[in-house]
């Protein structure tokens, strides 16, 4: 298994329990194949640049211990996902510790 670090910036107009909701379905697949080690939820923030006209939006980041062919089906839902505006997936190295947000 490898470490990997997914952060996620949700529609604005959600209600911050509904993003909660679906951070917690994100994580229940991800623990169905791997593991989840942490979860950060950062709130809503402002972005640097307009995104589809949006000037906001509900930042997370969920770090897990995962099998390679999980990435391409979360990249894929999450790509299809209304709720979810941008996503990335980062590969942690080995003994790397992932970056925590202040």
């Amino acid at each position: 298994m490898r470490s990997y670090e997914l952060m996620m910036i949700h529609r604005p107009e959600m209600v911050e329990a509904d993003v909660r909701s679906h951070i917690g379905e994100v994580e229940n697949v991800l623990n169905q194949a791997g593991e989840v080690k942490d979860t950060d939820f950062w709130g809503k923030r402002r972005f640097a640049y307009e995104i589809d006209h949006m000037n906001e939006g509900y930042y997370s980041v969920v770090t897990f211990d995962s099998e390679t062919a999980l990435i391409d089906q979360i990249d894929r839902a999450l790509s299809l996902s209304d709720y979810v505006v941008r996503h990335k997936i980062v590969r942690i190295p080995e003994g790397k510790v992932p970056a925590r947000a202040s």
